[in-house]
């Protein structure tokens, strides 16, 4: 029988871990191994699964839950944060919660919590140019118990394309209804009520045969280089994604944020594209759907930062199939904070909410019709020390079973066109969207 993990390492994580410990136990080794190739070849046999790779190059990938901590309301975050730091561990916790305090609503996201933070009873981290092997124990479980998950990993199959040759794409809202809600946004911001609301719809996909998620999780981790890949499983429902957009991030003292806000479209040879990021980058209406998020960025970590920087004009950020208005924001925290307590300070940005914060989210209370659930919410880890990376979850879906359920979202300002913003929420569903509907 074919192994994924080598015997040798077994050994050395057994030799590192007491029978039977009143505390949770974490013993490591470095090995050779991608992350990814753990989770593909452990998902089926766990309630439990995750994977988290960053353009920095950090990639984790974990099994099982030594460790967990949920929070909901208001206060979610802050809960889940005081509880990450109150473990005594040196290895990177997978973080992720709902764009909404409460959480999803709709059944096809249950077992997703308000916000949810795990320690993998078994994980793969790649991180600072080393790859180590974790295993976490927890109180009065055998490790024996723990290390046999990981001496029947076989290595998955070799990953193959996605071919559904059969599929049906159903909008949630429908087109015409989605039209309707940005003028209705378009009026009210007019009327002075609001400066900008991001409206987000969805996409429901059936196809004849179910995908698997983390072969997909390992397409778009090579597709898209560049950006957060990601994937949570929950029982038999998995949210996979490949976002642009960096929340916030920090290593000691140092913080990092990359808001984009502010679409095109790429173009179908270089000369298309050139005209379309110059067109982009002069467009009253985008940049100013960018300084509303730079500036409430700004505002909310000016206080707690000893330093900040905040280039005075946005750049050009490409991808595949969309380019982007993006600001990298980086700076010196006066005092140590964690990315988690940093992520509950700026969400939602105005990238994913509106401005005024408080009136575009009773104002999303109040017309859209999907179901956010994780989608605009945020995703990634953190460690107990603080450090850690969040991206917002974006150009993402959940999938169970034969069905896919994706997100898209357009910032609305005065003068937005209710057609070209459809056109955008299209050109987000891309990356998701011709994976799964692949004839």
């Amino acid at each position: 029988m074919s192994r994924l993990i080598k015997p040798s390492y077994v050994d050395a994580l057994s030799d590192g871990l007491s029978r039977r410990a009143d505390r949770l136990q974490v013993a490591s080794v470095e090995v050779e191994l991608e992350p990814i190739d753990l989770v593909r070849a452990g998902s089926a046999a766990t309630a439990w699964a995750g994977f988290f790779a960053s353009p920095t190059g950090t990639e984790i990938g974990g099994l099982g839950v030594a460790w967990r901590s949920v929070g909901s309301g208001p206060n979610r975050l802050r809960d889940v944060d005081a509880a990450i730091r109150s473990q005594d561990v040196d290895s990177p916790i997978l973080i992720g919660f709902a764009f909404s305090p409460h959480g999803p609503e709709r059944p096809e996201w249950d077992g997703f919590a308000p916000a949810s933070a795990v320690l993998p009873l078994v994980s793969v981290v790649r991180r600072n140019g080393r790859t180590t092997l974790v295993v976490a124990v927890p109180p009065g479980r055998a490790p024996d118990d723990v290390l046999e998950l990981l001496v029947g990993l076989e290595p998955a199959t070799p990953r193959r394309g996605f071919e559904a040759a059969d599929h049906v794409v159903e909008s949630r809202p429908g087109p015409a209804a989605w039209r309707e809600a940005v003028s209705e946004a378009v009026s009210a911001i007019r009327a002075g009520s609001l400066e900008k609301v991001v409206l987000a719809r969805g996409v429901k996909v059936r196809t004849d045969i179910p995908a698997d998620p983390f072969d997909l999780v390992s397409e778009l981790r090579d597709g898209y280089p560049y950006s957060f890949t990601f994937g949570w499983q929950e029982g038999e429902s998995v949210f996979i994604g490949a976002s642009p957009e960096l929340l916030v991030a920090t290593s000691g003292l140092e913080l990092r944020a990359n808001p984009l806000a502010g679409s095109a479209a790429r173009g179908t040879d270089d000369q298309e594209d050139i005209r379309l990021g110059h067109a982009l980058a002069a467009s009253r209406k985008d940049q100013r759907e960018h300084v509303f998020v730079v500036d409430d960025i700004r505002a909310r970590l000016g206080p707690l930062a000893a330093s900040l920087d905040v280039p005075a004009e946005p750049v050009l950020r490409k991808f595949p199939t969309v380019q982007h208005l993006s600001t990298e924001i980086t700076g010196l925290l006066s005092q140590p904070r964690s990315a988690v307590e940093l992520a509950d300070v700026l969400h939602p940005t105005p990238a994913v909410g509106g401005t005024p914060r408080d009136e575009a989210l009773l104002f999303l209370d109040k017309i859209e019709e999907v179901d956010r659930g994780w989608y605009a919410g945020g995703i990634g880890w953190c460690s107990p020390d603080g450090d850690g990376e969040i991206a917002v979850a974006l150009r993402c879906g959940l999938l169970k079973g034969t069905s896919a359920y994706l997100y898209a979202g357009a910032g609305i300002v005065a003068d937005s066109d209710p057609e070209e913003e459809l056109f955008e929420t299209r050109l987000k569903f891309r990356p998701m969207l011709d994976r799964l509907s692949a004839t």
